[in-house]
């Protein structure tokens, strides 16, 4: 039985290709992801010849993954992006690629749009040569907390109900379990807090959606707003929550992931009961001398 779709897939391409035009101004998350996933594979001392950016958005973060000798393959959701960075379009969880086509996969701040993450995780290790790295990258559980709530609070303003408009979040743990359920050897999953200030509601959604952020739920209310009270009631949230300098912080929580394609060679995790001293043992604080 197919599995049940919450995103559009049409509208995913769409709005990814209107970021393009303009996405060097808003791309200070999606380039922050880059850097951290860079410096992350960086201290990696294996060769990775064949390599998948996942999320290639307008081609400039292509840069972040060169290396002498390595041929770097580009694919995006949206097909403005893939044309710019001379790669294909295609969604995460249909990729075409043959089994075994690298051996570095890179997914890069798009795996929260994916109607099937557990099937893109698993179609990206099939992917994978024995003892390839996948790493990933992408906004989890707890981002936009507080436009969650000043949305909210509009729609109740505006008379029409609260409408679905912030997507539904994956946290680090289930991230983890994602990936060894897709079948990644030593699997590793951790976040990482950002919070930004904005000294105008209308300047964090045009940020969302310069980096192809908005709303591609199939629920979603088709349009932004219900009328000035809905705008009235937007600024009033955001006035309560304003720090002195006049501006509110939304917290964008990302989550990193990082597997290895299984091989008979890599380092195996102890057998359950093996360890010979107690985790309590060695979390007692000492005595003092």
């Amino acid at each position: 039985m197919d599995q049940p779709e919450i995103f559009d897939r049409r509208l995913r391409r769409l709005r990814r290709n209107r970021a393009a035009q303009d996405f060097a101004a808003h791309d200070f998350l999606i380039d922050h992801m880059a850097s951290e996933l860079a410096e992350r594979l960086a201290m990696v001392t294996r060769r990775f010849d064949r390599a998948l950016l996942l999320g290639c958005h307008d081609g400039r973060l292509s840069a972040y993954f060169t290396a002498p000798d390595r041929r770097l393959f580009a694919a995006d959701p949206g097909f403005a992006f893939a044309r710019a960075s001379g790669g294909i379009q295609c969604d995460e969880d249909r990729l075409p690629f043959a089994d075994g086509s690298f051996d570095l996969i890179v997914a890069l701040g798009t795996l929260d749009g994916v109607n099937d993450l557990p099937g893109a995780l698993s179609l990206a290790r099939r992917a994978l040569r024995p003892d390839g790295l996948f790493l990933g990258a992408f906004l989890g559980a707890g981002s936009l907390s507080w436009l969650r709530g000043a949305l909210m609070e509009a729609d109740e303003a505006a008379g029409g109900g609260v409408a679905p408009r912030i997507h539904p979040q994956v946290d680090v743990r289930s991230a983890g379990d994602l990936l060894s359920r897709a079948g990644f050897a030593l699997p590793v999953a951790d976040g990482e807090r950002l919070d930004v200030g904005y000294g105008d509601p209308i300047k964090l959604l045009h940020d969302l959606r310069g980096m192809a952020g908005g709303n591609i739920l199939l629920s979603r209310p088709r349009h932004l707003s219900g009328g000035r009270a809905w705008l009235g009631a937007l600024f009033e949230a955001f006035q309560r929550a304003t720090d002195p300098d006049g501006r509110v912080r939304e917290r964008f929580e990302i989550v990193y992931l990082s597997g290895w394609a299984p091989d008979p060679g890599q380092p195996k995790p102890a057998r359950r009961g093996s360890a010979t001293a107690s985790l309590a043992d060695a979390l007692r604080a000492p005595k003092p001398r």
